[in-house]
């Protein structure tokens, strides 16, 4: 039982009694005080009247406030018990007062009446006191133990037998309520303990009606020997029968079995009657509105030991689904054997049953699958998002039709005609997914045939013009959509008819379909190698670069390769021959140009490269070509600036929150005899794609590392790092570590005064090999800082795994740092980032002192830009620093 109710119970009890405890007081008091106004001082009288009274209005107050709050206790009974035992202990209080103002000395007769008064609201308070034991301690304590101090004060030898019989009074009464409370604690709890059982009962009785109507399931209890039955109320709902409504008898319930039933049903209950016990039988019953209802019956004979049947007791259950079940599952299994292949899963697509015509089709057994899940046909020709479209259609409309690839056990790849349908209950909730389909592999074939005949080439198997053009429409919007560039070329074969006139037809057709075989290995897999009649084919490129200029470039690298691979000799039948190939190329990023437009261009671009001689490439568009010469001159340019050591150092000062020197970055400068100083970002570029950028970083290796010598020998500049930017190409080159070593010793320098700034698009390819490489140059003390960053892939996964040494924030954060409040949080993020992995950090491209404040505000004490210096040659550099 639950210890709060039986708490409640208690205080219920003690404030139940406090109307007749008032009452009694009351009453009490007043014979109290007309008895002893004879024999004791009225003012004793009316001072103790007053402490009663007091005590008594508090007692009625406390009743008020508990009639007010609704008698509940449920959670406050600790605060409701400590305010009746501090109201009933200043009761007793008072009454012990007045066993001591009260008390007549001398005076025998009245000191008996007041002893009789207290013994007796003593004993009146067990009643509404005893269910707690504290209060009934409490009251009778502060009650009467005055009164025995009185007596036993006075002396003589009625006093003290009257106090010590008090005592004992007192003693007994005690012993006698806390026994009594014990009892009646225990009668509460048995009380509760038998509430609680029969609701327990009566909710256990209503549960079994619950599940016997749910489960349709119904008792019965026959006595064979007075005929009387008893059944439950769903057992009347089986037979369509409202329960109470009519008196239960077996002839009753014989009334609604299937005229076609009965005698099978009476002869399956007398058989069990004369021996055979137990018994179960299905039949139909016939509800008075006519609808017939399958019923499952189980039942048990008990007899006497004479063996006489004495009782039947049993259930019957609804069974009408179950039999439609069992029909539907007939018609099921006929359909089964269809010509189709049949899966049967679960809601969790393991596969339950499969048909034989899956078996024939697919290799497995019904053995091999059952218990796995139907992705063991998965033939991988579709990708994550078939599947998922796949399932939102089965989920969206409960089921999906349409062709996919599956694999035979054999390995062999097969198209299907697939479709996937839910079965859900009656909630709507999907039980089970049914799944059909047929091997269309022969269908599949004879309808690529024709698609082949209709869109492809005979001869080289490429896309014929028809296809061309479709494949076309295609990449211009997809450059239309993406702004990227694409191309088309438009490729002839030198003397072409030629070889025709000489060698033969035959021997031309070996030539273009092994021209089509190099054209489709050098093209993307996204691109496309087309024939649109004799000798001419067409190339197109997509996803080319943004910028028509760089898009070019990547045109003419492609476009050079595939002339190289022309050139290459071909060998037809017996005979080894050399042929070249004449190549127009148009770009084209404008969604509004038409197919045929394009492949026009292209087609006089072709012929300007027959034009210039055969075996060559030319732009469509004049001032295209000529960006295309200027880049090859600059070429040019670009390896006599190596030869005639045109290339010098400019340095930009590093300082500090003070603005002092911390080191300066190394950039590299092209002093061209004619055009004077070329800016970096119109040779790099072109170094990198050449190659020339291997021998460049070289030369700015060793001419920094010499830079770092000198200055070591100065006092002022010893201490000065130089940072130095490094090109991926140079970094991955094999050799790499071994260059910068060479040069730390060839110039026997400090190598922790050597700093490589790295690109964060350098992380994207060989992460461990870059991370070996630094860990290597760490080990000898180079420095290393990754410039730029922010602006590219920036991952903590790999920046945690870096041996750096600072991180650089890119100009591009800091330009606006003042107005832009993205900027800002940007570069705080990358300063808490730095701190967090115990870097350090430096913000380049600081032009203003209200940035500088910026940037120190947030935690960044390094700094270089524009507004300590710019860059400039060794000698103004020097001057610069010696400027302070």
């Amino acid at each position: 039982m639950d210890d709060g109710n039986l708490k409640n119970e208690q205080i219920r009890i003690l404030y139940a009694g406090l109307p007749n405890a008032l009452a009694v007081n009351t009453l009490l008091a007043l014979i109290l005080i007309v008895v002893q106004a004879t024999v004791i001082d009225p003012s004793r009288l009316f001072g103790w009247l007053a402490l009663l009274g007091t005590t008594l209005l508090a007692r009625a107050a406390l009743l008020a406030a508990w009639r007010r709050s609704g008698r509940n206790v449920s959670n406050c009974d600790q605060h409701w018990v400590r305010r009746f035992r501090v109201s009933i202990i200043a009761s007793g209080l008072a009454w012990g007062a007045g066993a001591v103002l009260l008390f007549p000395v001398g005076d025998i007769p009245h000191q008996v009446f007041l002893a009789f008064v207290l013994a007796g609201l003593s004993a009146g308070a067990i009643s509404s006191l005893v269910v707690d034991p504290v209060s009934i301690v409490g009251f009778l304590s502060a009650t009467l133990l005055p009164l025995i101090a009185s007596f036993l004060m006075e002396g003589g030898m009625i006093p003290i037998a009257m106090g010590s019989m008090t005592a004992l009074f007192l003693f007994f009464i005690v012993a006698n309520s806390l026994r009594v409370g014990r009892s009646l604690h225990e009668n509460i709890r048995l009380r509760f303990e038998a509430d609680i059982r029969e609701h327990m009962l009566r909710q256990s009785e209503e549960r079994l009606k619950q599940a016997q109507q749910v489960a349709h399931l119904g008792s019965f209890d026959w006595d064979t020997i007075s005929g009387k039955l008893q059944c439950s109320d769903e057992y009347f709902r089986l037979w369509g029968m409202e329960p109470h409504v009519v008196t239960p008898s077996l002839e009753l319930f014989r009334q609604g079995i299937h005229p076609d039933d009965v005698a099978q049903t009476e002869e399956v209950l007398q058989r069990a009657l004369h021996g055979g016990r137990f018994y179960e039988h299905v039949h139909r019953v016939v509800w008075p509105d006519g609808s017939e209802h399958y019923i499952r019956g189980l039942g048990e004979v008990v007899f006497d030991h004479a063996g006489q049947a004495i009782r039947v007791i049993g259930t019957v259950q609804e069974i009408t689904e179950q039999k439609r079940a069992e029909a539907e599952l007939r018609i099921a299994a006929t359909t089964f054997e269809s010509q189709e292949g049949i899966i049967i899963t679960d809601a969790n697509n393991v596969i339950l049953r499969v048909n034989p015509t899956f078996s024939k089709i697919t290799g497995y057994t019904a053995e091999e699958v059952i218990g796995k899940t139907p992705s063991i046909l998965k033939s991988g020709h579709q990708d994550a998002n078939f599947y998922t479209a796949m399932w939102e259609s089965i989920h969206n409309t409960g089921t999906w039709g349409g062709e996919i690839w599956n694999r035979r056990k054999n390995g062999e790849v097969y198209p299907d005609h697939l479709t996937i349908t839910a079965v859900k209950d009656q909630n709507g909730i999907v039980t089970n997914y049914v799944a059909t389909f047929t091997d269309i592999t022969m269908s599949r074939d004879a309808a690529d045939e024709i698609k082949h005949l209709a869109y492809y080439d005979l001869l080289t198997r490429l896309p014929n013009r028809r296809l061309l053009l479709d494949r076309l429409k295609q990449a211009l919007a997809s450059s239309a959509r993406s702004g990227r560039s694409g191309a088309l070329l438009f490729i002839d074969l030198d003397n072409f008819k030629t070889l025709n006139d000489t060698l033969g037809h035959v021997i031309g057709d070996l030539l273009l379909q092994q021209v089509a075989q190099r054209l489709e290995s050098r093209v993307r897999e996204g691109d496309t190698v087309a024939r649109i009649g004799g000798d001419e084919l067409v190339v197109i490129l997509k996803d080319l670069s943004e910028h028509v200029l760089e898009a070019a470039v990547q045109m003419e690298a492609i476009g050079n390769k595939i002339l190289a691979i022309l050139n290459q000799p071909y060998q037809l039948a017996t005979h080894e021959y050399h042929s070249t190939a004449s190549i127009g190329v148009t770009l084209f990023s404008d969604h509004d140009q038409s197919q045929e437009e394009l492949l026009k261009q292209a087609d006089i671009a072709m012929y300007e490269a027959k034009k210039a001689g055969h075996n060559t490439m030319r732009f469509f568009d004049p001032q295209m070509q000529d960006s295309i010469n200027a880049r090859a001159a600059l070429e040019i340019e670009l390896r006599k600036a190596l030869e005639n050591q045109q290339f010098l150092l400019y340095y930009q000062i590093q300082v500090d929150s003070s603005h002092r020197p911390l080191g300066a970055e190394a950039l590299i400068r092209w002093k061209h005899p004619e055009h004077g100083l070329v800016p970096p970002a119109q040779f790099i570029p072109l170094a990198e794609e050449t190659g020339l950028i291997l021998p460049i970083g070289q030369w700015v290796l060793e001419t920094a590392c010499a830079q770092i010598k000198a200055w070591q020998q100065d006092v002022q500049t010893r201490n000065l790092v130089l940072s130095v930017n490094v090109s991926a190409k140079q970094f991955h080159r094999a050799d790499f570590v071994a260059q910068v070593q060479a040069a730390i010793q060839h110039h026997a320098i400090n190598p922790m005064l050597l700093k490589l700034e790295l690109t964060e698009s350098m992380l994207l390819e060989k992460f461990e090999y870059i991370v070996a490489t630094m860990s290597t140059l760490k080990e000898i003390g180079v420095q290393f800082s990754l410039d730029d960053f922010g602006t590219g892939y920036s991952s903590l996964q790999y920046l945690k795994r870096l041996p750096l040494d600072q991180l650089k924030i890119d100009q591009s954060f800091v330009r606006d740092l003042a107005i832009d409040s993205s900027d800002k949080a940007i570069v705080r993020t990358i300063i808490a980032m730095a701190q967090s992995l115990g870097l350090e950090i430096i913000a380049e491209g600081v032009e203003t002192e209200e940035q500088r404040q910026l940037l120190l505000g947030n935690g960044c004490t390094h700094y270089q830009g524009y507004l300590f210096g710019k860059p400039l040659p060794i000698e103004q550099f020097e001057t610069l620093l010696k400027q302070g």
